[in-house]
């Protein structure tokens, strides 16, 4: 009897999902709560779990198609391994009804897996395949990674279950998925092997249970998506390669043609085009151009900064610090200082210290707006924006005031390698009271940061340049660095905000009195 797999059940908030990618594929064994498929929302990435042991008999929904809430995705059988059906078992097999067929075993031998995605937390609904580090055939060690997937916060990684190898991909990079949906069929012990085989009847592609949306173009079977992506570049859907289930042509296939230049329709002969053609001016070389999608970490990065500045009444205070007793203070400990923590002596240890006193001092700066609420927090957790590859993320470091100066260079590097390598946890970058960028490690002289929601202020840090400053009567070369203070002119006063930044900058300047308390 076949069990139906359905999508979970989405969130209010969320309408529909995108299918990120198949774990198993049809014939596949599958173990109890192994995960079998992801779906990918606006918000999570969400994982469809086995509900029982067995083998997955049908496909009903392709990566990439779109699918609602408890929506029917395929169905899990306990059939034959495939290809070893004895022949009164092969007739009863062709008289079952499409959809409850006898699951079969994969070719490759050994007991299949479902790759799933990660169990997301309830504040990501779905996420995006950033890219497989492995291919169908690929030999893989247990606990290789295989693929990772991007959600608005953290790139999560998706490991090997044993050894062996990837027979079946059922979410392509790009496409979205949602927590614990299979995203590939694993198999044991196949390393380079390919796809397994289907029967004859299982070969056509684009049935109705394989998806309804899709359309077929000449002697094509295209996806929505990749028909979509088509149009727009108005290619010849005739010389792109289809890789998907029995050649169909899947938005991946389309971008890659996009990419080459392969799919260029031929030039008309036609008169009118030709007289066209010689009075449109002549451009010697190659214009390439390469369209991209936006990752989901840039779009939400992107649509925070939208909302910071279309909600908050946001302002900036400017004012500069002499950064000379900083400097001095750390030339003269750095080799100490590294020797004693294993860590090297930066600034950010001074300026997240400094401004863990100034909170303290002004709690409207260290306070958040939650509807027509003031919340005030007797702890600063101060937030550093780190910038990767993907985007910028902001680990936040707890409990600033109890923290040393080692114990925050600590945090920070540990921060840094993390985010690069797209490590860092959830809710390792959630709440925050506060947050400190550092423009200045990329060259920037002076800048306006903007707020990071619900916090009403944030720090900027910029290039620390020597200027001729008057000292005493005296035209001084002194290292200067400029510090910006952009801060929700609905919470804070321009009163206070001005005097936060003052009593940072006097902290630097006479940093002794950080470790007087003064």
């Amino acid at each position: 009897m076949a069990t139906d797999i359905k999508a979970p059940t989405f969130p209010e908030s969320v309408a529909e999902g995108s299918v990120a990618a198949w774990h198993k594929k049809p014939g596949d064994s599958v173990e109890r709560d192994e995960l079998i498929v992801e779906i990918e929302t606006d918000k999570v990435v969400l994982e469809v779990v086995a509900p029982e042991a067995g083998t997955l008999s049908e496909v009903l929904v392709e990566e990439g198609d779109t699918v609602e809430s408890e929506q029917l995705l395929g169905r899990l059988g306990a059939g034959e391994a495939k290809g070893e059906a004895p022949a009164d078992k092969q007739q009863e097999k062709q008289d079952e009804p499409k959809g409850e067929a006898k699951a079969e075993a994969p070719a490759g031998g050994g007991q299949a897996h479902e790759v799933k995605a990660p169990t997301f937390p309830e504040s990501i609904q779905e996420g995006t395949v950033a890219s497989w580090a492995k291919q169908v055939g690929d030999a893989v060690k247990r606990d290789e990674v295989l693929a990772e997937i991007e959600t608005d916060k953290v790139v999560l990684e998706v490991v090997a279950p044993a050894d062996g190898a990837l027979t079946e991909i059922k979410a392509e990079e790009g496409s979205q998925v949602t927590s614990e949906q299979v995203l590939a069929v694993f198999t044991e012990g196949a390393g380079g092997a390919s796809t397994p085989a289907t029967s004859g009847e299982e070969k056509p592609a684009a049935s109705a249970d394989d998806g309804a949306s899709d359309e077929k173009v000449g002697d094509k079977i295209l996806a929505p998506a990749a028909r979509k992506l088509v149009a727009e570049h108005d290619l010849d859907v005739a010389k792109i390669e289809g890789t998907g289930k029995g050649g169909r042509v899947l938005k991946e296939d389309v971008q890659r043609a996009v990419n080459d230049g392969s799919a260029k329709k031929s030039a008309k002969p036609a008169g009118g085009a030709q007289s066209a053609a010689a009075a449109a001016p002549v451009v010697e070389g190659e214009r390439p151009e390469k369209r991209v999608p936006m990752s989901r970490l840039r779009q939400t990065i992107a649509k925070r900064l939208v909302q910071a500045q279309q909600t908050a009444a946001m302002l900036t205070t400017y004012n500069e610090v002499d950064m000379s007793a900083v400097m001095e203070l750390r030339g003269q400990y750095k080799e100490t200082f590294l020797k004693a923590h294993d860590v090297k002596l930066g600034f950010m240890g001074f300026f997240v210290k400094a401004a863990s006193e100034a909170l303290k001092r002004f709690p409207d700066v260290n306070a958040s707006i939650d509807g027509t609420d003031i919340v005030y927090h007797g702890y600063q957790d101060i937030g550093v924006a780190v910038s990767t590859d993907r985007g910028l993320v902001v680990p936040v470091l707890r409990d600033t005031d109890s923290m040393k100066i080692a114990d925050v260079e600590k945090g920070i590097v540990d921060f840094g390698k993390r985010a690069r390598d797209g490590k860092l946890g959830i809710d390792e970058m959630q709440g925050g009271t506060f947050t400190i960028t550092n423009g200045g490690t990329f060259g920037s002289l002076m800048s306006t940061p903007i707020l990071n929601p619900p916090q009403t202020a944030i720090l900027g840090m910029h290039k620390i340049q020597e200027r001729p400053m008057a000292v005493n009567g005296k035209v001084e070369i002194r290292p200067m660095m400029y510090l910006a203070v952009s801060y929700d002119h609905r919470m804070i006063d321009g009163k206070d905000a001005v005097r936060f930044l003052v009593t940072i900058k006097e902290l630097l300047e006479d940093p002794a009195r950080l470790l007087l308390d003064i």
